[in-house]
C-alpha cells in the first residue's frame, strides 16, 4: 500500500505540472485516454460508435469520457470536476512599456487571493489561434519556463504593507516580462513557441513552481493548482482503473471559477447532450436512465486554519488527513439521502470521510453539481478534500485525503446504487 501511495503521489505531482491551465489539462487527459484505448468523438459528426470507450472535448478546455459496460445498462455513474484554476489572464494586445519595463496588462481569472500571486515565478500556458494558408489553427502551448513576475512594493516604500493588504488588481498585479522598452519584444517571445501569424490567444500566467511534499512522512502537499486538480486527478484515475456494470462517465469542465456559464462550462448543454446521444445509441430511455443515475461533484473546501480557527464552523470544520469531505452548504446539492449512500459506501470499504459545513456568515461558492442540475436532473452529492490557502498561487493539502477521495470514487464506479421510492440498494 505504501508503494502504491508513493506512486500515486508522484503521478499526481507530474499531472499538476503538466496541467498548467484548463487547455493543457484537457490535452493531458486526452493523451492518457488515447493510451488506454479511448476513441475521440466529434460533436459536429454523426456518430457511428464502435467499441465501448469514447471521449469528447468541447472548445479545447472541457472533456467528457465514457465507458460502456459489457451488458446493457440504463444507469449512468458520473463524476464531475473542473480543470480551470484562478490565474492571471492576459488581455489582448496587452503588452506595454512603462519606465524601462516591458509589462503585460492582465485581468483576474476567478477570485484571486491577490497577495498570493506576488513575488512568485510565473510562466504562460493556454491556447493560441494561428492563421495558416487562409485557415485558422488552434495551438495548445505551455512555455513552462519562468516568463513573468509580479513584484511587491518594498516595506521601506510602503510602511503599511503589513497592515494594508488592499491590492488594486489594475495596479498591483501587473507583471513585468522584460527590461526591453520595445513592445515588439512580446511578439518575439510568442514566436519562440508558435509558428505562423498569431490572430488571438487565451493565455494564462500561472505559478510554475514544482509541487513538493513536506512533513515527517511527506503527508503534506504544497503546490499550485490544488484547487481543483486534486479532484480531477482522483476522479480521472478512478475512472481509468475501475470496472463497472453501469455507464461510467467522467467530466472535467472549464470555467467553474468564473461561474460556468460558457459554451463548455457546467452550465451548458455539454453533459446532457452527450448523455442523450449515448442513450439514443444504446436505445435506452433518457428520463428513466437519469432517474437511476448518480453524480459525484468533486471540488475542494476549506480546512480549519492553524492560525485562524475562528473562520471554521463550530460543528462542521474540515481537518487535513481526516479524509473525504462530504460538503453540505447553502449552494450544495448534498442531501441526507445522497450523503447516506456515500457514507455507507465509505463505511463498507473503510474509507475515511468527514462532514463539512461552512459558517453562516461566510459566503461559499456554487457547486458543479448544482449548476449541472439545471440541465441534468440526477441524484447528486458534493464532495472534495480540505485545503489551505485556496485561490493563492500556492496551496496546501493532505496527500492522504486525495488518496481517500480516489478510493471513494473508485468504489463508486464499481458499485451498483439503486434508488426507488426511498429504498436504496448498494452492491
Amino acid at each position: 500500500m505504501m508503494n502504491m501511495k508513493k506512486e500515486f503521489n508522484n503521478n499526481l505531482k507530474n499531472f499538476i505540472i503538466k496541467s498548467s491551465c484548463s487547455f493543457t489539462c484537457v490535452k493531458e487527459i486526452e493523451k492518457r485516454l488515447k493510451e488506454n484505448g479511448y476513441k475521440e468523438l466529434v460533436e459536429q459528426d454523426i456518430w457511428k460508435l464502435k467499441g465501448n470507450k469514447f471521449y469528447i472535448t468541447r472548445n479545447d478546455a472541457s472533456i467528457i469520457a465514457i465507458e460502456l459496460p459489457e451488458k446493457k445498462s440504463n444507469t449512468f455513474s458520473i463524476v464531475t470536476t473542473h480543470c480551470d484554476t484562478p490565474s492571471l489572464l492576459l488581455k489582448p494586445s496587452g503588452a506595454y512599456k512603462k519606465e524601462n519595463y516591458l509589462k503585460y496588462n492582465v485581468m483576474p481569472y476567478g477570485g484571486l487571493l491577490n497577495y498570493g500571486w506576488l513575488d512568485h515565478p510565473l510562466s504562460l500556458a493556454g491556447r493560441v489561434i494561428v492563421k495558416k494558408d487562409n485557415k485558422l489553427e488552434t495551438k495548445i502551448i505551455d512555455f513552462k519556463k519562468t516568463m513573468l513576475i509580479v513584484p511587491s512594493v518594498a516595506i521601506h516604500e510602503k510602511a503599511d504593507s503589513n497592515t494594508n493588504l488592499d491590492l488594486n488588481m489594475q495596479i498591483d498585479l501587473q507583471p513585468i516580462i522584460s527590461l526591453s522598452k520595445d513592445k515588439s519584444t512580446w511578439d518575439d517571445i510568442l514566436k519562440e513557441i508558435v509558428e505562423g501569424e498569431i490572430i488571438d490567444y487565451d493565455l494564462f500566467a500561472y505559478n510554475n513552481i514544482e509541487p513538493v511534499f513536506i512533513g515527517k512522512n511527506n503527508e503534506i502537499l504544497v503546490s499550485p493548482r490544488i484547487d481543483n486538480l486534486t479532484s480531477v486527478y482522483a476522479g480521472f484515475e478512478s475512472f481509468l482503473n475501475s470496472k463497472s456494470d453501469n455507464i461510467k462517465v467522467f467530466c472535467s469542465f472549464n470555467n467553474e471559477e468564473i461561474g460556468s456559464l460558457t459554451i463548455e462550462g457546467a452550465d451548458s448543454n455539454f453533459l446532457i447532450d452527450i448523455l442523450k446521444r449515448i442513450s439514443s445509441y444504446l436505445n435506452i430511455d433518457i428520463a428513466s436512465s437519469l432517474s437511476n443515475s448518480f453524480i459525484i461533484s468533486s471540488d475542494n473546501t476549506h480546512a480549519i486554519h492553524p492560525n485562524h480557527t475562528e473562520y471554521a464552523d463550530d460543528t462542521g470544520a474540515a481537518y487535513l488527513e481526516d479524509g473525504v469531505t462530504i460538503i453540505k452548504e447553502e449552494a450544495s446539492t448534498t442531501n441526507a439521502l445522497s450523503s447516506s449512500i456515500i457514507k455507507t459506501l465509505c463505511d463498507k470499504y473503510k474509507i475515511k470521510y468527514q462532514d463539512s459545513t461552512a459558517k453562516n456568515d461566510i459566503t461559499g461558492g456554487s457547486t458543479l453539481s448544482g449548476i449541472s442540475l439545471r440541465h441534468v436532473s440526477v441524484m447528486s452529492i458534493d464532495v472534495g478534500i480540505p485545503q489551505l490557502a485556496m485561490h493563492s498561487s500556492i496551496e496546501t493539502c493532505s496527500t492522504k485525503d486525495i488518496y481517500e477521495l480516489y478510493k471513494m470514487m473508485y468504489k463508486f464506479y464499481e458499485s451498483n446504487i439503486r434508488i426507488k421510492k426511498g429504498n436504496i440498494e448498494i452492491n
